[in-house]
């Protein structure tokens, strides 16, 4: 049994990395155990086990003096193979959580093992077991038992049952390690990726910087007749990807940022990290896109904010604001009663006047840029039904309460 024991301990730090020495103390404790209930040891008596890494053998000692009426191979047959399990589990959960540890934030691969109330089990290679949750999950994606997967590993939790390691397909990282792992140039750190933004299965954004002049930065990710982002985009189940070219201009930045609308003009307040961004009116609907997501998803990659109007908004906006003004230079001239008249008409600006628009519906259409009443008018159908959760029907309503204000 002894050499048998030192070739199942070395046989197991081989395959799963626990090391020798971990074993045998585990050994030599439950044979501690064992030989108390055995021989007949006194409170001031202490008894030591030993054994020999190289021939296997057991040595036994009381106060000192050794022992050797006793069968240790026997005794080690006995309780051996349940302490090296039992101590070999312990030993790979610390194994499997520092080697995870130590890979958070980069792309394991696995094949899909089981499902959980919507979340997918992911067995990572034998080694351990990975969790995809139902909100780490792209939206267009479905998974089919067997099949292969790649993921980010967002964090390693250690638990009682062992190491939970958490993974994503829908954090903006896992977009950013593909690049990685496809662009030579981004790896080898000629390319760098400035910033991303992301809106799993529908858009993502990512800004780009080359260290080298001889190297175009968007030219590199999208590679060879658009291979390498092609790649990517087939990972991410035909997500839509825009590269954007960094620029230390912020308005260089923010033109790239909101492509493929053209800007015609921005104006600036560094000091509120926020930009007016005007454009022609047959862009208004691309800067903005779909549900915003081109306006927010740009916010988001710039760090700024961005406020899109086209330059019939900004004119009637002007033409308010002075209105205002003069009404307002007036008032000191008229009774209380003719003031309140004047406040009576500020008010009718508001988009709150509108019947029948509830608050979301208000404040997505200020996101767009739709800030009051008079920019209501001066829009067509087509460009409230660019606003999210706005159809039709409800653009056609809206245009309509807004000319009763102006009659």
């Amino acid at each position: 049994m002894t050499q048998e024991l030192i070739g199942i301990i070395e046989q197991i730090e081989r395959e799963k990395g626990i090391k020798k020495e971990v074993l045998i103390e585990a050994v030599e404790s439950a044979l501690l155990t064992a030989a108390k209930k055995v021989i007949d040891v006194k409170p001031d008596e202490e008894i030591t086990i030993k054994l020999d890494p190289q021939t296997g053998k057991f040595h036994a000692s009381l106060n000192g003096k050794e022992i050797t009426s006793m069968d240790f191979g026997r005794i080690a047959a006995s309780t051996a193979r349940q302490v090296i399990i039992q101590r070999m589990r312990e030993a790979e959960k610390d194994v499997i959580f520092h080697e995870f540890q130590g890979r958070v934030g980069e792309i394991v691969s696995g094949t899909v093992y089981r499902f959980e109330k919507g979340n997918v089990i992911i067995d990572l290679l034998g080694k351990a077991e990975g969790v995809l949750l139902k909100r780490d999950q792209s939206p267009k994606e479905e998974f089919k038992q067997g099949q292969r997967v790649r993921a980010y590993i967002l964090e390693v939790r250690k638990e009682s049952k062992g190491p939970q390691i958490v993974l994503s397909r829908a954090h903006h990282n896992f977009v950013k390690k593909l690049f990685e792992l496809e662009v030579p140039e981004i790896y080898e750190g000629i390319v760098e990726i400035k910033a991303i933004a992301r809106q799993p299965g529908e858009r993502t954004k990512i800004s780009v910087f080359s260290k080298n002049d001889k190297v175009d930065p968007v030219g590199a990710c999208v590679g060879m007749r658009g291979n390498r982002v092609r790649n990517i985009v087939n990972e991410i189940h035909g997500e839509r990807i825009d590269i954007v070219r960094y620029n230390d201009d912020i308005k260089e930045y923010i033109k790239a940022g909101l492509s493929p609308a053209k800007v015609a003009e921005i104006k600036l307040n560094k000091e509120g990290q926020k930009a007016e961004v005007i454009v022609e009116d047959d862009q208004l609907s691309l800067a903005i896109g779909k549900h915003g997501q081109n306006v927010r998803l740009a916010s988001r990659l710039i760090n700024w904010d961005l406020d899109i109007r086209t330059k019939a908004m900004v004119a009637g906006a002007q033409e308010a604001k002075e209105s205002l003004a003069t009404q307002e230079s007036g008032a000191e001239e008229v009774t209380e009663k003719s003031a309140k008249k004047t406040r009576k008409k500020k008010t009718k600006l508001s988009l709150e006047l509108l019947s029948g628009i509830g608050e979301k519906t208000q404040e997505s259409l200020k996101e767009a840029g739709f800030e009051g009443i008079e920019d209501i008018l001066k829009a067509t159908v087509e460009d409230l039904t660019q606003v999210k959760g706005i159809g039709e029907k409800k653009a056609e309503k809206i245009i309509d309460e807004a000319k009763k204000h102006k009659e």
